[in-house]
């Protein structure tokens, strides 16, 4: 059964692929696909239901479009699709991500030096072949192949970014969750866990009729290549060449099975020495107690997680923290910290709309979509002027805070902060004159270029920003893309105490392909006890969802509700910006 999910995924393969064919993210196809999917995110509809005349009369779905739409709801798949996957397979997409592999470069590496994988493109590097190419040199091979080392493409164990595994894995439980016969199914595995790169998909099945589970996991349209099918696991490859696993248990086995395969492995060790330290037994089917004479062991709990840790006399530890990194003794013992939670979130502090070159819809909307997510305050942060695309001038924005205050007015239950996203430049400053950055509500100041500079000097250009008295918070700390663009090299240790000097919050940004700062670095921060802020970053009414990643980063990281603004109340959040402001940039 085709989906929403699986049709927006199947435009989103398009863009991919059609941008390479085209050669250009810009042309008139590709730019139809992105319309199309984001007409069909913001009406709403099950688009499955919609005839392809219903479809056209959505904005951005043209006939083109709507005709293979239909075509994949109806028959499963997109004949333009096939074709488009036959000529650029995922080993070439898995190229095109490499920073400076466009796709104009990636053909003629094809044509010229028969480049198809990334291990071919490092012998090609390695031969000093790729600096003969037109428009390449020695300069552009060794930052190619600097990327290929720092995004992790350089081993034998290639891991898939989380913004691929997990949107495909939440389909792939959507649909099973659809069948006749199962109660539950769950992801689990490293993507549970919200790991950045993942290295296959593991799914749990609750249901009594495990073949019937199987047959229809065979059958899906990204079961590619089945590599095992039995009656209670089946593996299978998708198009992509990523693994899924899924295993069907007993609903009675479903709450030991989703913990023993979300892991991780050392978490799952610690927790079988803590049963075993009882004389019980832990294992994928349950938690038994002690084995009696000339009898089978007891069931202590199986059915749900949060039984089993309480049997084993510990606090319910959530996904994000299953990492054998103290999370068991503080369970058992003086206690986790209240993490953040989505519902604590009452205010989004990087937002965008159309003011922006890349926003995509207007205030109003925006401001709509934010009061029905239950936000008491928005930071409305369109970039600044020196992103030269997307930036608007000073009297543009002077224009942009009267549309934003007319907005206000109709809607005064929420605060509407006139604000803008800053952008750090290579030695740190930023744009518009100071007494004009001042007159903003709010600033996020994050990095947009000049990624190559040394780990000191990227250093500085941060703690230079996070100084500046106009300056709230600094975005996606390090700029990464997951598994498309290295984040900049900087210390992390002197910008997490110069955030704290300064008073200035940490975005942890909920975008699936940035989620910056990372989780390791948000755990120094909260040890720290620097402010952090969880953004959207959202350009589109479509993008809020990000919130619950972000959310998610922020617990692996170990982070409590009080040190994140906005979960405060509107006056606590409000001293503090006014406070930041009126101490000139000082804590």
């Amino acid at each position: 059964m085709i989906s929403n999910r699986d049709v927006m995924e199947m435009l989103s393969e398009l863009v991919t692929l059609t941008t390479l064919a085209e050669e250009s993210p810009q042309s008139f196809k590709v730019r139809a696909y992105e319309n199309a999917r984001l007409g069909l995110e913001a009406d709403g509809r099950d688009v499955t239901a919609l005839t392809a005349g219903e479809l056209i009369k959505i904005k951005g779905v043209g006939k083109a479009t709507a005709s293979k739409i239909r075509e994949y709801v109806d028959t499963g798949e997109v004949t333009k699709l096939r074709v488009l996957r036959q000529e650029f397979p995922f080993s070439i997409v898995e190229l095109s991500r490499i920073p400076g592999v466009g796709p104009k470069t990636l053909k003629i590496m094809r044509a010229k030096l028969g480049i198809e994988d990334v291990e071919s493109l490092k012998a090609a590097i390695a031969a000093e072949q790729l600096r003969t190419l037109p428009g390449l040199g020695a300069t552009s091979e060794a930052k190619i192949a600097k990327s290929i080392e720092r995004l992790g493409l350089s081993g034998k164990d290639r891991r898939t970014p989380i913004g691929d595994a997990l949107p495909l894995a939440v389909r792939l439980v959507e649909f099973l969750e659809n069948l006749p016969r199962v109660e539950q199914a769950m992801h689990c595995g490293s993507l549970r866990r919200f790991s950045e790169t993942i290295g296959d998909i593991d799914i749990t099945v609750a249901s009594n009729d495990g073949p019937a589970v199987m047959a229809a996991v065979v059958a899906h349209p990204e079961a590619d290549d089945i590599v095992v099918n039995g009656n209670t696991k089946t593996s299978f490859l998708t198009p992509a060449g990523l693994q899924v696993d899924v295993r069907v248990v007993t609903p009675e086995q479903f709450g030991a099975a989703t913990l023993y395969f979300t892991g991780s492995k050392a978490h799952n060790i610690e927790l079988r020495q803590r049963a075993l330290d009882r004389g019980w037994l832990l294992n994928e089917y349950g938690l038994f107690g002690a084995e009696p004479q000339d009898a089978d062991r007891p069931i202590v709990a199986s059915v749900a997680e949060r039984d089993i840790y309480e049997a084993l006399d510990l606090e319910f530890i959530p996904p994000p923290l299953r990492e054998a990194t103290g999370e068991i003794d503080a369970a058992g013992g003086d206690g986790l910290p209240e993490l953040v939670q989505r519902a604590h979130i009452v205010g989004d502090l990087h937002y965008h709309t159309d003011r922006s070159g890349d926003g995509r819809s207007s205030v109003e909307e925006m401001v709509q979509v934010g009061i029905d997510a239950g936000y008491k305050y928005l930071a409305i942060t369109d970039h600044g002027i020196d992103l030269a695309i997307n930036g608007s001038t000073a009297d543009e924005m002077l224009e942009h805070r009267e549309h934003i205050a007319r907005v206000q007015a109709d809607h005064p239950d929420i605060v509407l902060l006139w604000g803008c996203e800053l952008n750090i430049g290579a030695s740190g400053g930023l744009d518009y004159e100071p007494d004009f950055r001042a007159l903003f509500d709010y600033t996020v100041a994050s990095v947009h270029s000049h990624y190559d500079q040394s780990p000191l000097d990227q250093t500085k250009r941060l703690i230079a920003a996070i100084a500046d008295p106009t300056v709230n918070s600094i975005g996606h700390l390090s700029g990464r893309y997951i598994g498309r663009r290295p984040g900049i090299e900087f210390d992390v240790d002197v910008v997490l105490e110069a955030l704290a000097s300064f008073d200035v919050a940490l975005e942890v940004n909920g975008a699936l392909q940035r989620l910056d700062a990372a989780s390791d670095v948000v755990r120094k921060a909260v040890d720290r006890g620097v402010k952090l802020v969880i953004n959207t970053d959202s350009h589109h009414v479509s993008e809020l969802g990000r919130m619950e990643y972000g959310v998610l980063t922020a617990q692996r990281g170990w982070a409590p509700r009080d040190l994140v603004v906005n979960t405060w109340d509107t006056a606590k959040f409000m001293a503090w910006v006014d406070g930041r402001h009126g101490l000139g940039g000082g804590a």
